[in-house]
């Protein structure tokens, strides 16, 4: 099994790294192999709605959403982690998400998903609520631990300092790998769920 974490920070080794690492260490305990990239130091627009992704397969823009678009296709787990700027995630890091998720074609659905904010003191749960929001529409079980996944800290490494955060993080990555493993067992026993095809409405009579 494997896990792809995509760090939203432009710091490489900041608190956010942090976090995901303390997640690595107990999914390399739990057998789970990972892979974290860091993406919020590149140079990646946001979607422009021209829908070329349906046509090409992938996005018109040529970055790290096409790069990593077939590491999430074969990971069983997604972890994304983000410092807060105004209460929310790094717009690096949502422009990234949102073209890499709309231009993938392959089906989301029971992967794991699980979202990580880190924050000097506010904007945690608002940035943890941002985030998951990708995996619920797309079908994907959302990992929880003992609270809401944040850690705090300002200055590069201080989120060592926060023995309750870094708890968290181990909780979620247990939670995690125990709701991965159940849900490969249960594709064995029982399959996906059966999918209805989808309906397209709007708010114009």
């Amino acid at each position: 099994m494997k896990v792809l974490l995509i760090n939203g920070s432009p710091h490489p080794e900041g608190n956010t790294y942090l976090a995901l690492h303390e997640m690595e260490k107990v999914f390399a305990q739990e057998g789970i192999k990972t892979e974290l990239i860091c993406i919020g130091n590149q140079d990646i627009r946001g979607c422009i709605a021209c829908r070329q992704c349906k046509k090409l397969g992938k996005c018109v823009f040529e970055d790290a959403v096409n790069t990593t678009a077939e590491k999430f296709q074969e990971a069983d787990g997604l972890v994304v982690g983000s410092p807060v700027y105004y209460a929310s995630a790094n717009a690096t890091l949502i422009a990234y998400l949102d073209r890499l998720f709309f231009s993938t074609s392959f089906d989301k659905t029971m992967k794991v998903g699980a979202a990580v904010a880190a924050a000097r003191r506010g904007g945690l749960t608002a940035t943890y609520d941002e985030l998951n929001k990708y995996f619920a529409i797309s079908g994907m079980p959302i990992a929880s631990g003992q609270y809401w996944n944040g850690i705090h800290g300002r200055e590069q490494g201080e989120a060592e300092q926060d023995p309750e955060g870094l708890q968290m993080m181990r909780t979620l990555a247990r939670n995690m790998s125990f709701l991965m493993k159940s849900i490969s067992l249960g594709k064995e026993a029982y399959g996906l769920p059966q999918r209805e095809s989808p309906v397209f409405t709007n708010f114009i009579r």
